[in-house]
């Protein structure tokens, strides 16, 4: 029988996809629903959600998979030697289905594949045969992880999501959820197994479930206000700075160190530094022996000895506010008296609020690459391209909080692929490294040219949009890792094919009535040809074969200039 709960979800399930991505069909959008609701923790942007879904032939019975350190999606061949220890590896695993019950069949499927995805000795030529290029991919990627990180005894946590529109499953459905269990700890003993069932309530329940916004904060003594400007220097006990960034069930807020520029790095001479002083109280208090941390806010309002902070951001002090949450979450610390100090800032302009995170986080030794949110030049194309209607998620996550639509939000990481594709004609480098692609300083200027001109960025930005438009439309008839493989290609052939340049700031110039779908079809037809005839897979898509067959001739790593470009030799 139809519950309520089905009903008011189906009418969810239409109003946020008209709103997010009327494009897609329903089954996908159900899957990318799903995908969101279980990873809301974690704070992903819609580009990073849709990575992980793989559903289609070969998929295992897995329509969404995961796989995350600290928190942070890992999207490339994994390189995480800066950790040391404390480090946490999530593997998520999901299937969505919108029926109207759960059945056996699928959590039997998940046991088979997870004999394969938890086996370290099978390696990826082991499961192409059986699997889908993008599940091995990831697979791949999980296995590299463990063992680079082995010596460094990684937690792992394993979590199984099965979402469909049912009510309860059936007695011998939940029993099925042992069997898996005991695959996953014959390879893993020590991981951290869970599995959760979603139906249409458990669904619900997820979607309500907003970040929160407002936070208080419980000072020890009264702060220090400035005058003229909004701002305070408070003393806050452990405790209450525990607190404050932890949720209801004790997990640690991600989003609030968002604006942070430097991830967790674990066994470290000041982390270890910091960690004895925890452990080991001497007569000093703790903020006389530590820095304190700084946080950015867009409201702070101070009522008798407690602080309300609205959007909260940790801007400088990530390594001491994690060493605070790893000694208080292990132990019983109310009645400590010790205190850490906090600076809370509530800068007027956005120029600011960059200005207080690159100093306050240029006290330590700090690669320059990890402050390129904050450059002038993503201030810039923030501002020039939301008159033509497309949002730079310059931070992260900003516009899909304020309800923008998925297609027109554009991540910095994303517009730095659509360039590299289309200006710098590497589309091999922007499928093969989508993460790390702006970590090397010599990439990093050459697709965020200050030389380039704004209209370069809206060219790309709009192209790769559309494309990637027209390759989920049924005439494209395109399976899921097809599009991921091929997107960068069409985008790279279409625009040199219509522009016939040496000159990429040219580009700029394209007269974007011209990227229309009949066009983006001829380069699809040309550029699917090839890639077929090369095998189809996705080592094509990362190698330089597939570029060299369509014509191509990238920009040389070596090269300085626009000058330095030859354009693709593309078919009429």
């Amino acid at each position: 029988m139809t519950t309520n709960d089905r009903i008011i979800l189906d009418q969810v399930l239409k109003q946020r996809k008209e709103a997010v991505a009327p494009e897609v069909q329903d089954a996908y959008f159900f899957e990318f629903f799903t995908a969101e609701q279980i990873l809301k923790d974690f704070d992903l942007s819609y580009d990073e959600i849709e990575s992980g879904l793989i559903g289609g032939g070969g998929d295992g019975g897995i329509d969404g998979i995961y796989l995350l350190v600290n928190g942070e999606l890992v999207q490339d061949e994994p390189d995480y030697e800066n950790l040391k220890k404390d480090i946490t590896i999530d593997l998520i695993i999901a299937q969505s289905k919108a029926e109207s019950g759960f059945s056996e069949s699928t959590i039997e499927r998940f046991t088979s594949v997870s004999d394969d995805i938890f086996d370290l000795s099978k390696g990826s030529s082991g499961l192409s045969p059986i699997y889908n290029d993008r599940l091995v991919e990831v697979v791949g990627y999980f296995h590299s992880l463990f063992q680079q990180l082995a010596s460094r005894f990684p937690s792992l946590k394993v979590s199984f999501f099965y979402a469909s529109k049912g009510v309860e499953p059936h007695p011998n459905v939940r029993r099925k959820v042992e069997n898996l269990k005991k695959t996953v700890t014959s390879h893993f003993p020590d991981a951290d197994f869970t599995f959760a069932f979603l139906g249409a309530s458990q669904l619900l329940t997820l979607a309500r479930k907003t970040p929160q916004a407002t936070y208080e904060l419980a000072l020890a003594e009264s702060p220090i206000s400035s005058e003229g400007q909004v701002g305070f220097v408070c003393l806050v006990r452990l405790r209450d700075f525990f607190n404050f960034m932890t949720d209801e069930t004790g997990g640690l807020l991600r989003h609030v160190f968002e604006a942070n520029v430097r991830d967790y790095q674990g066994r470290t001479e000041v982390n270890d530094a910091i960690r004895t002083t925890l452990k080991s109280p001497t007569g000093e208090d703790f903020w006389w022996l530590n820095n304190g941390v700084s946080i950015l806010a867009t409201k702070a309002s101070l009522g008798g000895k407690t602080l309300t902070i609205e959007n909260p951001r940790i801007v400088n002090g990530l390594q001491t506010s994690t060493e605070v949450y790893n000694y208080c979450k292990d132990r019983e610390t109310e009645g400590e008296e010790r205190k850490i100090l906090i600076r809370v800032m509530v800068p007027e302009e956005e120029a600011s609020r960059d200005r207080i995170i690159k100093a306050t986080n240029s006290q330590t030794a700090i690669q320059p690459s990890s402050l390129r949110a904050t450059d002038k030049i993503h201030r810039d194309i923030e501002e020039y391209l939301q008159p033509k209607g497309l949002f730079y998620d310059r931070r992260k996550n900003y516009y899909k909080n304020a309800g923008k639509p998925r297609d027109k939000i554009v991540s910095i990481p994303h517009l730095a692929q659509a360039v590299m594709a289309m200006v710098l004609r590497q589309p091999d480098t922007a499928r093969a490294r989508p993460s790390s692609l702006l970590k090397r300083d010599e990439d990093y200027s050459r697709v965020f040219d200050v030389s380039y001109p704004m209209s370069l960025y809206h060219v790309c930005a709009e192209t790769m949009r559309r494309v990637e438009e027209h390759l989920r439309s049924p005439s494209a008839n395109l399976e899921a890792k097809d599009r991921n493989n091929l997107r960068f290609y069409v985008a790279t052939h279409v625009v040199s094919r219509l522009c016939d340049i040496r000159d990429p700031t040219a580009i700029s110039a394209l007269d974007l009535v011209r990227v229309e779908p009949s066009e983006i079809q001829k380069s699809l037809d040309y550029v699917r040809e090839k890639y077929v005839e090369l095998g189809g897979e996705d080592h094509v898509a990362k190698g330089k074969g597939l570029l060299l067959a369509i014509g191509g001739n990238a920009v040389s790593d070596e090269a300085e200039g626009p000058e330095c470009a030859q354009p693709l030799q593309v078919v009429p």
